[in-house]
């Protein structure tokens, strides 16, 4: 796994960012979703390595990278302050510009680095996600019985983090048959660290506060993304059950999206990681 990459960490002062990096070109920075790992990528990092410097770090809370102290707020664990982690490592490394790819919660980190530091982001891909304030301001019965975990993890009057804690390995009911042994054992490591728990679980509150106000104000000054932008849905999953038109809503974001679809799960980087690896190149060379 990862073979001929380097393990890095950064020092955003927040939080230290753990990951890999491996090969030379124009560089792709890929964030994963809840509950994975950065490992999540290393198929898809196999294939793009071999033309392009790619980046996988632990999104802060995540895996590897520590866990910050929360607040009232939420904020530590804002998406604004994820993408800040994820400009910085970029910069350490020797890129002011880059591809970002993200999924499921990394996508949310992704759209917020786009919209904040646009000129840090050359080109978008999403996969598998709608905006935060998008998801909540259309919330429907649909959504909240398919999605109850976002406010199940998002509450904190009864935390979830002592029903999750007490057996991760039923809540998560993760498998190495299609992830890989070794991405597998270190998505375990995470999900039996109950500091890691925790801050997952922040994610998702700063989602339901802080992450949904920026939305709103980014919608109510008008400010849209400027870059190109490909989503990427997953047909067996059930985005295209919520919404009329996922992709119509990234469109009213922004003037430049392509929308393609793969046939598989919400996990595309581990059910279909060549397909999804020959998307993702055929839009950066566009």
């Amino acid at each position: 796994m990862f073979e001929g990459f380097r393990e890095i960490a950064f020092d955003s002062g927040p939080a230290r960012i753990h990951g890999r990096v491996g090969g030379s070109g124009p560089p792709i920075l890929l964030l994963h979703g809840h509950p994975r790992t950065h490992a999540t990528w290393h198929m898809v990092a196999a294939d793009l390595v071999r033309d392009y410097t790619v980046v996988c770090p632990d999104l802060r809370g995540y895996g590897r990278s520590s866990k910050p102290v929360t607040t009232p707020d939420h904020a530590p664990y804002a998406k604004r302050a994820m993408a800040r982690d994820m400009v910085g490592l970029m910069r350490s490394i020797g890129f002011d510009q880059w591809t970002q790819v993200g999924h499921d919660r990394g996508a949310y980190v992704s759209f917020r680095l786009a919209m904040d530091e646009p000129d840090c982001v050359s080109r978008l891909v999403i996969l598998d996600a709608v905006p935060i304030g998008d998801a909540l301001d259309q919330c429907g019965a649909a959504f909240a019985t398919a999605w109850w975990h976002w406010f199940f993890y998002g509450q904190t009057a009864k935390p979830a983090e002592r029903i999750i804690n007490a057996d991760p390995d039923a809540w998560y009911a993760v498998s190495p048959d299609r992830m890989g042994r070794e991405a597998f054992l270190d998505l375990q490591a995470a999900l039996h660290n109950p500091d890691t728990v925790h801050a997952m679980l922040e994610d998702y509150r700063a989602g339901l506060g802080i992450d949904r106000q920026h939305d709103r104000e980014d919608r109510k000054t008008g400010r849209r993304l400027q870059c190109p932008m490909l989503f990427v849905r997953a047909e067996h999953d059930d985005l295209g059950d919520l919404y009329d038109d996922p992709a119509g809503i990234w469109r009213s974001w922004s003037d430049e999206v392509t929308e393609s679809c793969l046939p598989c799960g919400h996990h595309m980087a581990e059910e279909a990681p060549d397909a999804l690896a020959a998307l993702i190149r055929a839009f950066v060379r566009q």
